[in-house]
């Protein structure tokens, strides 16, 4: 009986490709029913025994397959973090920037729990239908590598280049400016696709503008391919976020802004949030000579994912 309940389970199909068992969960119930059909009498609960004898344990999908690699993948992160060094080491800001998963504004479960008097969960909505009113929250980060210190542009329109650009600038104007007063050039490390990808034009056309207000050069170093998860702002800023808000529905702009500002660590991150209730439009198409005008270097290495804007 085990070594059928083995292969009935073993990720290798063996047998008869076209087995009903293949095509449906492997729940106790159905293997003690598949386990029946090859003359074996045995109860679900006796099956959960004899899975954990052979080794066997629930287990759920996990997320660790990425887009397919590069062969300059590991060289464009040393490349990254060299510059990213010298950047820090003449005391210049550098800064990792992206958008969080897109939330959903009303009274709907958000995952995660926290305590509660017995028996007395907070009621949701059944339905994860998005309120025309309302839509949804669109936070952009900023995370300052050197000061440990976090930005969030909640934004209520779409998620462009122009949205992105801007909330590098309010955190500029709001947390940047006084902490590298004498900054002579900014450094951003992005991922290579979404509002701030390495192929969209008005990325380049906003990080020009925002060049030339600072009057300083800005160096960008994206992201390889399939690494969006290796991001310092995804392990530094949002999972903080993501822990400070578990279980809490998010029923309004100004509950997330406020639950984002509240996020902490014991090893001194803090975040400044506020809401950007602005308009972005999708579909802004730049012309070859507007794109030819930006004062672009690309470095010698991968140019695409690795450049510079200069104050005109």
């Amino acid at each position: 009986m085990l070594a059928d309940l083995r292969r009935l389970v073993e990720p290798a199909t063996r047998g008869d490709p076209m087995r009903t068992l293949l095509w449906t969960s492997k729940s106790l119930r159905h293997l003690s029913e598949a386990l029946a059909a090859k003359g074996h009498s045995v109860c679900a609960m006796v099956v959960a025994d004899c899975l954990r004898e052979l080794g066997f344990s629930l287990q759920a999908n996990r997320k660790i397959q990425e887009g397919g690699g590069h062969m300059d993948r590991d060289l464009q992160f040393q490349y990254r973090n060299d510059r990213a060094t010298d950047f820090l080491a003449a005391n210049e800001p550098v800064i990792s920037v992206d958008t969080k998963k897109k939330e959903l504004v009303g009274n709907y479960k958000n995952n995660g729990r926290e305590w509660h008097p017995k028996a007395t969960p907070e009621a949701v909505k059944v339905h994860d239908f998005i309120d025309p009113q309302l839509g949804r929250a669109v936070p952009y980060g900023v995370y300052d590598i050197a000061d440990n210190k976090g930005w969030v542009s909640v934004g209520t329109d779409h998620d462009t280049a122009s949205f992105a650009v801007q909330a590098i600038r309010r955190w500029w104007m709001a947390m940047g400016h006084e902490r590298y007063p004498r900054a002579s050039r900014l450094m951003i490390t992005a991922d290579g696709g979404g509002s701030n990808g390495h192929r969209v034009r008005l990325w380049k056309i906003e990080l020009q503008e925002l060049a030339n207000e600072l009057g300083i050069p800005i160096t960008v170093c994206h992201l390889p391919p399939g690494t969006s998860k290796w991001n310092k702002i995804e392990h530094r800023l949002f999972s903080f976020i993501t822990l400070n808000w578990r279980g809490k529905p998010l029923r309004s702009f100004r509950t997330i802004v406020q639950l984002i500002a509240a996020t902490s660590t014991t090893t001194g991150l803090t975040v400044r949030a506020e809401l950007d209730e602005s308009k972005y439009p999708k579909g802004v198409k730049i012309s070859d000579e507007k794109f030819a005008a930006i004062r672009l270097a690309r470095h010698s290495f991968h140019g695409d994912w690795n450049y510079t804007i200069s104050p005109k």
